[in-house]
């Protein structure tokens, strides 16, 4: 076993190793912190806008399959723009088009229902054309990010490598969602900026848009922060971009290796896609459960209560602190068992949680629990992420990255829609269990099938 291991046992030593690292993923990493919290604060709660808008339960899967699209879509042209432009413009001008759609999902609730050619364009109408901007730095810069990573890590250690920079990324997955879940409860009367956020009937409506607002300037500082601050000089330029027939080329020539993980990583993102974007619904509509207790300070006992939307974001907040406390034990891990236990142990808890949520009694504390679960799935993804890049060329990581991506979620494209065809249509237990059949089928898949990457056998 190579000295390296030693290191990156827990989550501060993988805060150790961040500073130790190279300066293009050092900067990577603080990127993926400000875009991360942006799109943390605002992503998660976007169904219960849109509710508040004017959408119904199915309008909120078509949302979902319409994310799914573009996860669909972005990664493979973001891939090949990367590895023919570098990682630094790229990321740039993925950074600049999230920014803008940030923007667009805060004046949102300002505009009204209008009607063109006979067609009512609803408010929740531009939540769709924002999202096309805002998940453009997640997954047009998914390639690029990936094969940042790939050439400044030493193949043994990819799974540590990408533990690092995803530790700082999920410390935005904590702090983004309990800052808007904070920024929600507060009573808000900002005079200058009423021109931009207008007060609306739905007060959670009315206080979201301060989260978007500070979503915005995330984006932006994100923006300026890696254009700034990376440095390109090691960069890896690969080919031109050549259509549909360089797709093909890609497709024909992924690894082998790669296809048993790809299979049931579909199905278990499948079954997730199907009752993700309705998380939020199930605490704030379906369960109702909010938080109120007393808390003794210093002699003095003080009343907490928080409403279920505020509630929701601190229930995040404790999925990705098990999410922190995880990733980079489990990484190291890896480096003795191999990837596929921990892969397996993070698609294991993907494939259980929406029946466990659905099932989960009407409570904080069970609900604590249940997230808390939750964050157990994150556990993998380090050694998710370098069993699909590990075996790609050092100039095509991008490329097969994207490749991946464009596979998986093509097929996973339809899964909000049914998801939300059956919350609205037949019952809510009904999409969830469903779900989860789903996805422990694809975990089933690749426990008897998934292959090791080389480097850690």
């Amino acid at each position: 076993m190579p000295d390296e291991r030693a290191e990156a046992a827990g989550p501060i030593d993988a805060f150790r190793s961040f500073f130790a690292l190279r300066r293009d993923v050092l900067v990577l990493s603080l990127a993926m912190f400000a875009f991360s919290l942006g799109f943390q604060m605002t992503s998660r709660y976007l169904p219960e806008y849109m509710t508040a808008l004017g959408a119904s339960g199915f309008v909120v899967g078509l949302y979902g399959t319409f994310g799914n699209v573009i996860s669909a879509v972005f990664p493979y042209p973001g891939g090949a723009i990367s590895d023919r432009i570098g990682s630094r413009y790229a990321l740039t001008l993925f950074g600049f088009l999230s920014t803008l759609g940030f923007a667009v999902w805060l004046i949102a609730g300002q505009f009204d229902a209008v009607t063109v050619a006979g067609l009512t364009i609803e408010p929740w109408v531009w939540i769709f054309v924002g999202l096309v901007l805002a998940q453009a730095w997640k997954s047009f810069g998914l390639g690029a990010s990936f094969a940042v990573v790939k050439q400044a890590t030493d193949p043994s250690r990819l799974a540590a490598g990408f533990a690092s920079t995803e530790t700082f990324r999920r410390v935005a997955f904590l702090v983004g969602p309990v800052l808007a879940a904070i920024l929600i409860d507060l009573q808000w009367n900002v005079p200058i900026l009423s021109p931009i956020l207008g007060t609306m009937g739905d007060s959670f409506a009315t206080n979201f848009q301060y989260v978007l607002l500070v979503g915005v300037v995330f984006g932006a500082l994100g923006t300026l922060l890696q254009h700034w601050l990376y440095d390109a000089s090691e960069d890896t330029i690969g080919s031109s971009f050549a259509g549909l027939e360089q797709i093909r080329a890609d497709l024909r020539e992924m690894p082998e290796e790669l296809r048993p993980l790809l299979i049931g990583d579909t199905l278990v993102r499948f079954a997730n896609g199907m009752v993700y974007v309705f998380f939020v619904l199930v605490v704030t509509q379906f369960l109702e459960v909010g938080f109120d207790a007393s808390v003794a300070l210093f002699g003095t006992s003080y009343s907490v209560s928080l409403s279920p939307p505020a509630f929701f974001g601190f229930l995040l907040g404790v999925e990705m602190l098990v999410a922190l406390l995880v990733m980079a034990p489990a990484a190291k891990a890896a480096e003795y068992v191999g990837l596929k236990p921990v892969v397996a142990l993070g698609f294991t808890v993907y494939a259980i949680f929406p029946v466990v949520l659905i099932n989960a009694p009407a409570t904080s504390a069970a609900m604590v629990a249940v997230f808390a679960f939750s964050g157990l799935r994150f556990a993998g993804l380090p050694s998710h992420k370098a069993l699909i890049v590990g075996p790609a060329e050092a100039d095509a990581g991008g490329r097969v990255t994207g490749t991946y991506y464009l596979l998986r979620n093509t097929i996973v494209i339809p899964s909000a829609a049914i998801g939300g065809y059956l919350w609205d249509y037949v019952s809510p237990e009904v999409a969830f269990t469903l779900a989860a059949a789903v996805g422990v089928l694809g975990t089933g898949y690749f426990l008897v099938f998934g292959e090791e990457f080389e480097a850690y056998r």
